[in-house]
Parts: structure tokens; C-alpha cells; sequence
């Protein structure tokens, strides 16, 4: 009888995820083992195709994480700030940057420590279940908040906890599980989804506007739902493959938070152009509330109508842009190209927007936004994967770092984005074409990056 592999991970399809052990036989060859590419790391554990309860749980798990974390940055914060600060818009900008610091150095140390988490409960379902409990909270005070001071501590919380915390573990979990030809398609619905559920956000709290415990709770319910249903019925291996625990000082943890791009340079130039892209993506993003409410004339809570449109055409671009270049970029087996093309459809986009007039004509370059928004999600995501160093002992490590790439330009982009906004503004409002262009050329050279120097992927 042949002896189990070791470095096997097998996903039965109708056990709601149980990790189990398949049977190898002795002397295979373990050159195909998954990580063999000595840029990505060594050799790691076979990962057999998982089964489509996981897919479907940590895809709504990521929904409903996400929905609580982004629906405040797309209207929820702008109605509160407009409540505490009116005509103080800058103060959006300040706080979301603020927050996105603090997750931006709690995301790794979560990761490492996440990677040497040993629990009946396994080492990711910890800290989503620390995540929901300080996410729940953090949305309580985000409505209650007296002043600008408590407002911008809850919102610390609520990126500690459903960024650093749920959102991070489910990454680190599907960087557990996935196998190569699962993870266009798994990543196309992941960017689908987080596409998605600021769409579904903004639209749910635009119903609730004048209720300020509904507009942050119900997209909050949502997200504690569609999580505790993963953490429930996903359950992890107890015994993963082992990682030192030497260096877990101060020292040792501020250690992990870096690594030598020398060694693994796909990884490093691929995080550069995540953070190039991303960066115009804040840019263009954060605002966007108020610059339509600006280019309308009216206040944010009078754009109602105008958000719950921009929402369902949102639901639609985004759909197609996710799902269409993740399924495309496993079936081709090439997934730099949608990247660049990503990349150009953003910043047409962001362009029509900056120059055009008229609610038509603002709505279409925001809806090729949306849709080069979701190509980028997911295909990137899934080169995150594909060239993701020491997968196996450190997932959580490197997660964390690549997490750099989305939370700096998030703690950046906010307050760059204040500053750029009154260079050349007229006296009665905001620069938004200047923002909007320098959106356009950020994203263009992050697509670049990635298609020219991220040689290890497709």
C-alpha cells in the first residue's frame, strides 16, 4: 500500500472544503511540485483542484468582508464628513489615509503571525473571527462618531479589522489551497465581487441616507454573514507545513515585513506595478462622490438617485471585466496582456471623466472605469499567486507584504490626492481634471510595469 505524500493537499468537492491527504507513491517526481520556479521559492505541496463550496464561500466571504470595509470610503464617510466638517471634503482624504497607515503596517504582522498560528481552528480562521468582532464595532462608532477624532479612530479599527484581519485571511487561505489553472478563474471572481460590492454598498446606504446606524450596519450585517459561513463550514489543515518560530521578537517581526527583491524579482516588480496602478486608482476613486456631486452642482446626499445608476451599470462593467479576463487569462494561459489592457481601459475612463460634460457622458467614462478596474483585480491577483515566494511555510508573510502594494498607495493616494485637488483650482471648488489625469498616467505605467518586467508569469 502505497504511503501518503507529505506535500499533498487535496480538496473533496463535497465536504465543504475539508482538507484531506491524497496518496502519492514513493520516488515521484517532485519537479512539478507546485513553487518549483526558483524565483517564486522552493518546491512546495501539490494543490489539487478544490471543490466548488470553497469557491463559492470564500468568494462571498471576500463580498461581504469587502462591502464592509469599502462602503464607507464610497459614500458612507462622505455623508458623515459632510455632517461634522460641511464644505471640509480635504478631511475624507485625511482619514482614509490615516487608516490605510495603520493596516498598511498591521497587514504583514497579522501575515507572520498568521503563518505560525497553530489552533484547532486552524491558522487563517482566527483572525477573521478577531476581525468580525472588531469589525462590528469599529462600524458602530464609524455611525455614532461626535467628531472628527472618534471618526478617524473607527476607521483605524475598521481596516485593522476587516482589511488586516477578514480580508487578508481569506487571501492567505486561497494561497493555501488554489492551484495554478484554478486561480485565473477563483481571482476573476474575487475582483468580480470586489468590484462589485462597493456598487452594492454604495446603493444599499444610498437608500439609508438620513439613518446613520443603517447606512453603515446593514452593509456591515452583510459582511459578518457571508464570513462566519466560510469560517463555519471551510475547514483548514491542522497541521500545515511547518515555518520557524525563531525571531518572533520585535526585531524578528520588523524583519519579516521586508524581503530582498534581488531574490525573488517577479514578486518585487510586480508589487511596484500594483502600487503605480493602485495609486491611480486612489486617485480617481476616492473622490469620486464628490466630483460628481461638484460637476452636478448639488450636495452629496442630492446625488442619491445618480449613485443607485452608477451602481447597477457598475454591476454589469464589473462583471465583465473580472470574470471575463480572469476565465480568459487561465484559458490562454497569459495573463500579463490583460494587465496592459487593463491598464489602457482605466485611464480612458478616468480621461472621459476629467474632460467630459453631462451625466451620460460621466456615467460611460465611469463605467470603463469600472470595467478596466475589474480586468486588473483579477487577472493581477492571480499573477500574485502564480509568483508568490515560499507559498507553503510563509503565504501569510508575503501576503502581507504584497498587501504594500494596495495599502500605501491607499495611505498616499487620499492626501495626494487633497493636495493635487487645489493646485490651479478655481476659487469656488476643486482641480478634478488635474486629479483625474494624473489618475490616467499612474495607472498606464503600473499596466507597463507588469507587462514588461513580470517575466515569470504568462
Amino acid at each position: 500500500m502505497a504511503k501518503p505524500h507529505p506535500n499533498v493537499v487535496h480538496d473533496v468537492g463535497g465536504s465543504f472544503g475539508h482538507p484531506t491527504t491524497a496518496q502519492g507513491t514513493p520516488g515521484e517526481d517532485i519537479s512539478v511540485l507546485d513553487g518549483a520556479d526558483p524565483k517564486s521559492g522552493p518546491p512546495g505541496v501539490v494543490r489539487e483542484p478544490v471543490g466548488k463550496d470553497y469557491i463559492t464561500l470564500v468568494t462571498l466571504g471576500v463580498f461581504g468582508a469587502y462591502i464592509s470595509l469599502v462602503t464607507p470610503v464610497a459614500i458612507s464617510l462622505a455623508l458623515k464628513i459632510e455632517q461634522l466638517a460641511p464644505d471640509s471634503p480635504q478631511y475624507l482624504g485625511y482619514i482614509t489615509g490615516i487608516g490605510a497607515m495603520a493596516a498598511l503596517i498591521a497587514t504583514p504582522v497579522f501575515g507572520v503571525f498568521s503563518d505560525r498560528t497553530r489552533s484547532r481552528l486552524g491558522r487563517r480562521r482566527p483572525y477573521m473571527i478577531g476581525g468580525l468582532v472588531g469589525g462590528v464595532v469599529a462600524l458602530v462608532l464609524l455611525a455614532t462618531a461626535p467628531n472628527l477624532i472618534v471618526l478617524g479612530a473607527a476607521w483605524v479599527l475598521t481596516q485593522l479589522s476587516w482589511g488586516a484581519g477578514v480580508l487578508s485571511a481569506l487571501t492567505y487561505s486561497q494561497a493555501d489551497r488554489l492551484p495554478e489553472e484554478q486561480r485565473g478563474k477563483v481571482s476573476g471572481l474575487i475582483g468580480f465581487v470586489q468590484n462589485l460590492a462597493p456598487v452594492i454598498g454604495a446603493g444599499i446606504a444610498s437608500v439609508f441616507i438620513g439613518h446613520d446606524l443603517l447606512v453603515f450596519l446593514v452593509p456591515g450585517a452583510i459582511g459578518l454573514i457571508a464570513v462566519l459561513l466560510f469560517v463555519i463550514f471551510i475547514k483548514e489543515d491542522e497541521q500545515p507545513a511547518p515555518v520557524g518560530t525563531e525571531g518572533l521578537d520585535f526585531s524578528g517581526v520588523a524583519r519579516s515585513m521586508v524581503f530582498n527583491p534581488r531574490q525573488y524579482p517577479a514578486f518585487a516588480w510586480n508589487c511596484l506595478g500594483r502600487v503605480t496602478f493602485n495609486l491611480g486608482l486612489s486617485f480617481a476613486t476616492t473622490f469620486t462622490t464628490f466630483f460628481f456631486a461638484a460637476r452636478m452642482d448639488k450636495t452629496v446626499s442630492e446625488i442619491g438617485a445618480l449613485v443607485v445608476v452608477l451602481s447597477m451599470g457598475g454591476i454589469v462593467a464589473g462583471s465583465v471585466g473580472a470574470l471575463g479576463a480572469g476565465w480568459l487569462s487561465d484559458k490562454l494561459q497569459r495573463r500579463r496582456i490583460f494587465v496592459l489592457g487593463s491598464a489602457f481601459l482605466f485611464s480612458l475612463g478616468v480621461a472621459v471623466m476629467a474632460f467630459g460634460s453631462g451625466v451620460p457622458v460621466l456615467v460611460a467614462g465611469s463605467l470603463i472605469t469600472t470595467l478596466g478596474t475589474g480586468a486588473f483585480m483579477s487577472v493581477d491577483q492571480a499573477i500574485v499567486f502564480d509568483v508568490l515566494p515560499e507559498r507553503d511555510s510563509d503565504a501569510g508573510r508575503y501576503i502581507g507584504i504584497n498587501n504594500y502594494a494596495t495599502l500605501l498607495p491607499q495611505a498616499a493616494g487620499p492626501a495626494l490626492a487633497s493636495a493635487l485637488l487645489v493646485i490651479g483650482a478655481p476659487a469656488d471648488g476643486e482641480n478634478y481634471t488635474l486629479l483625474f489625469m494624473v489618475a490616467a498616467v499612474c495607472t498606464l505605467i503600473g499596466g507597463t510595469i507588469i507587462f514588461t518586467r513580470v517575466r515569470d508569469a504568462q
